[in-house]
């Protein structure tokens, strides 16, 4: 370490101590934790610079640090360093930019896949939903943020990004090389499904899916049609508002979400009885690569008893996020606020949980994903398989009536 280097490591300590100790003369606050806790950093960042087997690099020591501190909170809050930063705001200058087209978060201290996009670069690489990504850009995952993971996915259209993923059922990674593409917006798949029933995917919840929704509800409407399945499966784009736009389409009362933050005040969410568009059955299908915003417009149905629920708990991120920039040039991406569902539950703690459970069909380990098209999300304009087992339980109880009352 220079000279330069060990002073500024020498001040930040005293500064520290200097601030717990008058803090706590002082009587700054009333919870002595806090500032117990900054004594404690402050002593093992002195012994980590002092009593180390070698000099260490405290500024790996420090971005280390921030990045340890800041995933025990929650998987999407992380630290974003001054050139990962420069290079977050380089690419929202540029409204377009490349990716393989799949939403990551973090699970057993590791990015792993959530979802991703039909027919995009992913899905074509045969990557599927819950599947660890072990390293991006030959960098490993293990204390990488999911701001750092996205960062490093997105680049320029058509170049590529290296990845090592630990497949289902495998123990060791297996490395692929994907091509960076510019992702298009989907539309929603909506069809009739049988004399009665009529069948949409939300492939996200952006404007524009919200928009088809409304119109594809009115147009079976007029149709006679009386009952829905909507599918929220790989459904996790989107923004919160549009969520609660959707909800309102199926609710003429009651509470659609909650959100709120120790800064963030509550903000309660409800139905508007003019805007409600299907006043008849709906089965809502689930699992865990339904995340975000599309956890919102579940929990909405759920919790105000419009339909059933069926498949398998969601992952649980419906959460707002707030970039804090830092004086060193880099930023924070905290989590400010929590949704949760009409009955008070926090969904980034415990999801949200089909009202009946059905499991995929089982996956045998010995057989690749791209040897089993039934595990690939569904294209574009594509109906559920037939042996869908979640599909075709919510289908059987629209059919036998067992569904929730309409609206």
């Amino acid at each position: 370490m220079n000279r330069l280097a060990r002073i500024s490591v020498v001040t930040l300590s005293v500064v520290v101590f200097l601030y717990v100790g008058l803090g706590y003369l002082l009587g700054k606050t009333s919870d002595d934790k806090s500032y117990r806790s900054l004594s404690v950093f402050g002593e093992v960042l002195q012994h980590i610079q002092e009593d180390y087997v070698d000099e260490p690099n405290m500024a790996v020591v420090t971005a280390g640090a921030m990045h340890g501190l800041l995933e025990s909170l929650d998987p999407l809050s992380g630290y974003l360093s001054p050139r990962e930063y420069a290079d977050y705001r380089d690419r929202m200058k540029n409204s377009v930019h490349g990716e393989i087209g799949m939403t990551v978060s973090k699970r057993y201290g590791y990015i792993v896949i959530v979802s991703v996009v039909p027919d995009g670069p992913a899905e074509k690489a045969t990557l599927r939903s819950g599947e660890i990504l072990e390293s991006i850009g030959g960098f490993n995952t293990r204390d990488m943020s999911v701001g750092q993971a996205n960062a490093l996915l997105q680049g320029a259209p058509a170049s590529t990004v290296k990845l090592a993923v630990i497949r289902r059922g495998k123990t060791e990674p297996q490395e692929f090389s994907v091509n960076r593409a510019v992702i298009v917006p989907q539309h929603i798949v909506a069809d009739r499904v049988g004399d009665d029933v009529a069948y949409i995917r939300m492939p996200a919840m952006e404007p524009l899916d919200v928009s088809e929704l409304r119109d594809k509800l009115a147009q079976f409407d007029k149709q006679g049609l009386h009952k829905l399945l909507l599918d929220l499966r790989d459904c996790t784009r989107g923004d919160a508002a549009e969520a609660v736009s959707a909800a309102q389409l199926f609710l003429t009362s009651g509470k659609i979400a909650s959100l709120e933050g120790q800064t963030v005040s509550r903000k309660d969410f409800d139905a508007e009885p003019g805007k409600a568009v299907w006043h008849s059955s709906v089965d809502v299908l689930i699992s865990p690569s339904t995340s975000g915003a599309a956890e919102i417009l579940a929990g909405a149905i759920k919790g105000n008893k419009r339909g059933d629920l069926v498949g398998e708990r969601t992952f649980g991120s419906a959460s707002e996020q707030k970039i804090i920039p830092m004086d060193d040039g880099g930023a924070l991406i905290l989590t400010v606020a929590f949704y949760s569902t009409p009955d008070g539950k926090s969904i980034v703690e415990d999801g949200v949980a089909p009202t009946v459970e059905v499991h995929p069909k089982a996956i045998d380990p010995s057989t690749e994903p791209s040897d089993k098209e039934d595990e690939a999300p569904l294209g574009p304009g594509q109906l559920p398989k037939s042996d869908d087992p979640i599909y075709n339980k919510a289908l059987d109880l629209l059919k036998g009536g067992e569904a929730q009352k309409a609206a």
